[in-house]
């Protein structure tokens, strides 16, 4: 019988060109069964202390919980995982962390050693194709320059819309004056048309919206065709997002810092979101990913998956998404990345604005483990 022979956390340092540059840390585990197959996984851990807590915990669980069993049992070793971590992060956090980079190198692994890929370990794609979408942070001062990059990532790429993450580096200054914004809105309207998806997401708590303001900003962009407004708020002020979801049509994101499934119970069960984002690098992988499915399936909203770190969360948003009928798009950094097109052998891409699962077992990705020694630290 194939057992699990070892459980490696790998931590990586390399800078982000769809972040103005900034450097970003991501914490890669490395599971290798007796045959000498190996499967991959992440936890997109941002911060270097954050790496090495992670690294901790994955050594630790992985040697006393993974290392030895059959990697067929992927889901079992997930609630064995999970079990351990009520000693010291059950409702998130670190322990999220470990166990997604964990969950999702077994599910690669599994499909590698089946010879199938995780979206039919997963019962089989719904879609055969996604449309694909730029998830980008605007940074240049001139909303002139940035309407014009847009509309090439449209024009020339093929995107068919764009999500914009707010408050980050750079002198965009978007999210924080409404005509600043709505100037942005109807620049990049002019050159790509009515018809393109275009999604605006405050994102992190460097913006800090009241609801004044956020139903004020979003039904000025409803009439510029807003497809949806992401993170308006903290997750926890749920009073904001329902009285902002009663006065707006435009459907509201939320979810993409939720640690765990009984997170997105409550959350989903509160009625407050219509897209709920999820990020299986963040989330306890893919076994928690397809429970999140089964919930946002039977509240009848929208999953849309968090694929902003590397190739190994891309592929395993792809896989999850492709399964649910309850999805629209699907998100790429507009920019090509090291952790994205250096990593692996072979990117995943979107083509004429349509993205495809990847072709191959498991996760369907190749990992060059020479460019993750490059980035290690």
């Amino acid at each position: 019988m194939t057992t699990i022979s070892s459980v490696t956390p790998i931590s990586v340092r390399y800078p982000e060109p769809n972040d103005g540059g900034a450097i970003r840390h991501l914490t890669l585990c490395r599971i290798e069964a007796s045959d000498g197959t190996v499967g991959w996984g992440e936890a997109v851990t941002s911060w270097p202390d954050a790496c090495r807590a992670t690294e901790a915990v994955i050594e630790g669980v992985g040697h006393e919980l993974v290392v030895g069993r059959d990697p067929l049992d992927n889901v079992d070793i997930w609630r064995s995982c999970k079990r351990r971590a009520w000693w010291y992060g059950n409702h998130g956090g670190i322990s999220s962390f470990a166990l997604s980079a964990i969950d999702i190198a077994l599910w690669d692994l599994k499909g590698k050693l089946l010879g199938v890929s995780v979206t039919q370990l997963l019962g089989g794609a719904h879609h055969e194709r996604l449309p694909a979408v730029a998830s980008t942070h605007p940074r240049l001062a001139s909303l002139e320059e940035e309407a014009d990059k847009h509309a090439g990532y449209i024009a020339e790429l093929g995107f068919q819309g764009c999500k914009f993450g707010l408050g980050k580096r750079g002198d965009a200054g978007l999210g924080s004056e409404i005509e600043r914004d709505l100037e942005f809105m109807r620049l990049l309207r002019e050159r790509i048309g009515p018809d393109p998806m275009l999604m605006w997401d405050r994102g992190v708590n460097t913006l800090t919206w009241d609801v004044g303001f956020a139903l004020h900003l979003t039904t000025a962009l409803e009439e510029h065709g807003l497809t949806w407004m992401e993170e308006p708020f903290e997750p926890t002020d749920l009073d904001s997002f329902r009285r902002l979801k009663a006065r707006c049509s435009t459907l509201l994101a939320s979810g993409e810092r939720e640690w765990n499934v009984e997170g997105y119970r409550r959350f989903i069960a509160e009625g407050v979101a219509d897209v709920i984002g999820f990020d299986p690098g963040r989330a306890e992988g893919i076994t928690g990913g397809r429970r999140v499915i089964e919930l946002v399936e039977e509240a009848d909203v929208w999953f849309n998956a968090h694929a902003w770190s590397s190739a190994i969360v891309t592929a395993a948003s792809l896989a999850l998404s492709l399964t649910t009928p309850r999805v629209r798009v699907f998100e790429f950094k507009a920019e090509e990345s090291p952790m994205q097109h250096e990593l692996v052998e072979q990117p995943i891409e979107q083509s004429g604005g349509f993205v495809r699962a990847a072709e191959g077992p498991g996760l369907g990705i190749e990992i060059r483990e020479e460019v993750v020694e490059k980035y290690r630290f």
